[in-house]
């Protein structure tokens, strides 16, 4: 689908939290500045995260936790490029945990990806123009 606005990414990204339940995970793929971090917005609205507006890239710190009606995981693999650097992150826990988990750059690893996820890839294909492919691997 394509998305022309932030806003409209928010929403797919609202719409699919609709279907999400504790433990599922979701895989966040394509370039710098294609949407992630925004679509994962729409996520935490739809899950009930207070103030979602607030979420922001874990770039930094990697991984931040998020409250909601099921918890938020949001991790950010983009400064990691060793697989030993993300399995030292015990990311087992998360993907196995009670809450949804996002993984923002989750191509980096693709050989933890558990087998039941949601991948979606995005491009960018203007200004604010975004085409968002949605691939649920969960049955």
């Amino acid at each position: 689908m394509i998305t022309n606005s932030a806003s409209e990414t928010i929403l797919v990204g609202e719409k699919l939290a609709k279907t999400l339940k504790p433990g599922d995970m979701i895989a966040l793929s394509g370039d710098l500045g294609s949407g992630k971090t925004t679509f994962t917005k729409g996520i935490g609205k739809g899950l009930s995260i207070k103030d979602s507006k607030r979420i922001n890239s874990p770039t930094f710190v990697l991984i931040k936790e998020y409250n909601g009606k099921i918890p938020l995981y949001h991790l950010d693999l983009y400064r990691l490029d060793d697989l030993k650097e993300i399995e030292n992150l015990a990311i087992e826990e998360y993907i196995y945990g009670t809450g949804v988990t996002v993984i923002e750059w989750a191509e980096k690893m693709k050989h933890l990806l558990p087998k039941k996820y949601i991948l979606v890839r995005f491009k960018i294909k203007g200004d604010n123009k975004r085409e968002v492919a949605i691939e649920d691997f969960r049955d």
